[in-house]
């Protein structure tokens, strides 16, 4: 069997636009582009809204959905595209249930395609975006708020400057990039950009078909993982005991660390070994450890892991390197039985990707 150099992920709301356009919808996107205060989504926060009513995605907690809802359908029949505003000392704000005392600007515009010839997004910008977050390439979509220019940028450096991008924009567009954060700048005629890094969707590659991975598994996709198990050994790792994951696609009998290196580990990729077997469990940490893996989990007591320490060790690995597994693994919060511990490493993976305090706070 050979594994596949991407394994399928969740669709996103950019995967649904472009579906329901190539059906022969009508489609828009509304995209979250400021925010202050204690707004409930994130800039860069995606909607996607067809014609037929259908809905993917979302820019706030449920607060002002119905309202961006009401004019997309209008930007579809050929509105222009709008910038919403919505805050707590606006009448619109009270109307739609927006009183958290945030502040909340989203993008409205409409998908170009023969179903919405007055949309303004291109829809082959679209597919590219779709296709290069499918591929885990990351990218760069720069737009400007009054919907006119749309940019995908990728391997963007100091020296090169897009064609139709402002080269003033180039420090700012890279920063982006870096930080994996949105930015709003104005170029140097006084252009509104919206700067939206277009990352890969986090990752969970899970080594061990065991009795917590049933359970990390699923809480892994309920939470926006694209989670793949992996184990050669044949009687665990089987549909019958991973509903939904797809032998040879999201479910591996390959070694693990062969698995690993044609899967191709990048930095949104987190990794987990639970074998409790060193055949298995330590091939698969020597390729984690030389990765850019944002995590690296090992079940296992604290017994099991001086001993892993110490391997690691004799084959070369520094302390610094070693020191990037986390081990026992999960946040201690006392979890007992194979669904609370795969909690808790779930609960520790999202810490260690936002980088909360948490983080550190080792086994169970």
């Amino acid at each position: 069997m050979t594994v596949p150099l991407s394994a399928p992920q969740p669709l996103t709301p950019l995967d649904h636009a472009l579906l329901w356009a190539r059906e022969g919808h009508a489609v828009a996107l509304a995209t979250v582009v400021g925010t202050w205060g204690s707004s409930p989504r994130p800039a860069g926060s995606l909607m996607a809204i067809s014609d037929t009513g259908r809905v993917e995605g979302s820019v706030s907690g449920g607060c002002v959905e119905t309202d961006v809802i009401t004019a997309a359908q209008a930007i579809m029949e050929g509105a222009p595209p709008e910038v919403l505003s919505y805050g707590v000392s606006s009448a619109r704000a009270w109307e739609v249930g927006l009183a958290c005392g945030g502040k909340l600007d989203v993008l409205v515009e409409a998908v170009h395609s023969p179903a919405c010839p007055s949309g303004t997004l291109p829809e082959a910008l679209l597919a590219e975006a779709c296709a290069k977050q499918t591929a885990r390439t990351g990218a760069l979509l720069a737009r400007t708020l009054d919907g006119v220019k749309h940019l995908l940028i990728s391997d963007l450096t100091t020296e090169t400057t897009p064609p139709g991008f402002p080269a003033e924009l180039i420090p700012a567009a890279l920063a982006c990039l870096n930080s994996g954060r949105c930015r709003n700048e104005p170029d140097a005629d006084g252009l509104d950009w919206f700067l939206q890094p277009l990352t890969p969707p986090p990752r969970l590659l899970i080594v061990g078909a065991v009795h917590i991975a049933q359970h990390l598994a699923l809480l892994a996709r309920m939470t926006g993982f694209s989670p793949v198990v992996i184990d050669p050994r044949t009687a665990l790792a089987t549909p019958e005991r991973f509903p939904g994951f797809i032998p040879g696609e999201t479910l591996l009998t390959e070694w693990p660390d062969d698995a690993l290196e044609e899967l191709g580990v990048d930095n949104m990729t987190a990794i987990v070994t639970l074998t409790h077997d060193a055949k298995l469990d330590d091939p698969t940490l020597e390729v984690a450890l030389r990765s850019p893996a944002f995590y690296v989990g090992a079940l296992g007591s604290r017994k099991t892991q001086a001993s892993r320490v110490e391997r690691l060790q004799e084959i070369g690995f520094s302390e610094q390197e070693i020191s990037r597994i986390h081990g026992p693994v999960g946040l201690a919060i006392g979890a007992i039985g194979a669904e609370e511990i795969a909690l808790s490493i779930l609960a520790q993976i999202v810490a260690v990707r936002r980088k909360a305090a948490l983080a550190n706070n080792p086994g169970w």
